[in-house]
């Protein structure tokens, strides 16, 4: 399956599949996801790359800013250094959580004529009508993220109000019915 978007210059080089789950806990338990995160390396294949590499270092490891993310790193630095034609992921939410990190992955990309793909489309980062597309789909993941964080503290501040939140003994603590001792 050809698309127009990708050119010879592209498949001339490899494809990075990059794999990311935000939490352990989403590791260990959310296996579908983790398995139709893999499956992409057949639109890959499907697409024309012979050679793709999967980066899932990162597997456990929250994107949206902070904790250091080595396949994120080598992922950018390859795009960098025009080693790679694709940079694909089932969704775009998986590459970063914050503008910084998504804007500059974008702006590589469009540096050295590198695609972004995911389950839906190809994108052509120099491609004016596609960028903007990049830049709106991580704006909204940013703001996805925001508002996941405003209705947890929401929760838990009602939870709170109610007398209901259980909270755990700060170190050296213990509770004893209603008190720390």
């Amino acid at each position: 399956m050809k698309h127009e978007k990708i050119g010879p210059q592209h498949l001339e080089r490899k494809a990075i599949l990059y794999v990311r789950q935000s939490s352990a806990h989403q590791v260990l338990h959310n296996r579908e996801s983790s398995t139709l995160q893999y499956a992409m390396r057949e639109r890959l294949s499907n697409l024309g790359w012979s050679r793709i590499e999967t980066v899932d270092d990162d597997l456990g490891r929250s994107a949206a800013g902070g904790v250091e993310r080595a396949g994120f790193d080598r992922m950018i630095a390859d795009v960098c250094l025009g080693k790679v034609g694709a940079v694909a992921a089932r969704e775009v939410s998986r590459f970063a959580r914050n503008s910084r990190d998504w804007q500059h992955l974008v702006e590589m990309c469009r540096v050295v004529d590198t695609v972004l793909i995911d389950q839906e489309t190809v994108y052509a980062p120099r491609d004016g009508n596609d960028r903007l597309l990049l830049g709106l789909k991580g704006s909204l993941n940013e703001y996805e993220l925001d508002l996941l964080r405003q209705r947890s503290l929401a929760a838990r501040y009602e939870k709170a109000r109610r007398g209901e939140l259980v909270v755990a003994a700060p170190v050296g603590f213990v509770k004893a019915g209603d008190r720390l001792e």
